[in-house]
């Protein structure tokens, strides 16, 4: 790794919550706050069970033994009791710190939620698109991608200045233990990801995780840890694949100018005529070239009667 990526930190994971009471029976939103449902006895197990594989993952590389993690938490009480349980399979000297951020939370949907009023929404919103679809009293995922891009800014703020206070010979780990959609939106924002592409994916599972690697060249990609068939599973398509594969050698800073969502779905009307556009390029300059000298003429006879007029006159 060269020295500009040192600071950088290694991966950058998302694991989304253990099983919520909400996610086993929709009636817990019509009595509970969303922010207060809490995990079930399972969720609690997958939560345990995601810290142990965390921390596999994390000090498999026997190369970096003085690896660091510094957790981000949504403020949801399922969220943190999620890492609460990821907590039991780390050491307090591996743990550089933990921020509750708001920004990453769970998207609105209103308040109480009313379960038939709820279902009927939800079908609208299939109709509308998932990422603009503004829930009544709650946000769209446009919102959330809002937050989570100032989020963001402010994660790279922190590394810029250092304010995690690494030590450039400990191996740095982000774990950001948030809610299903926010991750979605998490990963196109990082991947600039198109709002087709979005649509296109799907939730990950209570607890699952998903590893952002930093590759070679300082680029983060998603197929350093993952295998094709998981991306595909996520929804991910061929052309974002090659990409996360792209990137794993990638130099930071620099950019696949082959990414179809970035060229070929507005310019597709275009057919590869360099030649044909250098023809032209040809062809006006030598108009402008003879407009130039029609342009001397003009003025060389003009002058010439001036001249005349003046003799005359005189």
């Amino acid at each position: 790794m060269s020295p500009d990526n040192k600071l950088l930190p290694k991966r950058i994971i998302l694991v989304r919550h253990g099983e919520s009471e909400g996610n086993l029976d929709t009636a817990a939103y019509t009595t509970t706050p969303d922010h207060k449902i809490q995990l079930t006895d399972s969720g609690l197990l997958q939560a345990q069970e995601a810290g142990a594989r965390l921390h596999a993952l994390i000090s498999s590389n026997s190369s970096s033994p003085e690896w660091r993690v510094y957790f981000y938490v949504s403020p949801y009480d399922r969220t943190r009791s999620t890492l609460r349980e990821i907590g039991r399979s780390f050491s307090r000297r591996r743990v550089i710190g933990v921020r509750e951020e708001c920004r990453i939370r769970e998207q609105d949907f209103g308040n109480f939620q009313v379960k038939e009023r709820m279902r009927a929404t939800k079908k609208v919103r299939e109709r509308f698109g998932r990422f603009f679809y503004r829930f009544p009293e709650g946000e769209s995922a446009a919102d959330v991608f809002d937050r989570v891009s100032s989020f963001l800014e402010s994660l790279w703020r922190d590394i810029d200045m250092n304010r995690l206070h690494i030590n450039p010979n400990h191996e740095l780990n982000f774990v950001i233990v948030s809610h299903g959609l926010t991750s979605r939106v998490f990963l196109m924002k990082w991947f600039k990801w198109t709002v087709e592409q979005f649509e296109a994916l799907n939730n990950p599972g209570n607890s699952e995780i998903r590893v952002m690697e930093l590759g070679q060249g300082g680029d983060y990609s998603l197929a350093i840890h993952h295998t094709e068939e998981e991306l595909e599973k996520w929804g991910l398509s061929p052309e974002m694949i090659a990409d996360q594969k792209w990137r794993v050698n990638a130099h930071k800073g620099e950019w696949k100018e082959d990414c179809k969502w970035y060229f070929g779905d507005f310019f597709d009307h275009l057919t590869d005529d360099s030649d044909k556009e250098c023809e032209t390029d040809q062809a006006i300059e030598e108009d402008e070239e003879e407009e130039k000298k029609v342009n001397l003429l003009t003025d060389s006879e003009d002058n010439s009667k001036e001249e005349l007029c003046n003799g005359k006159c005189c």
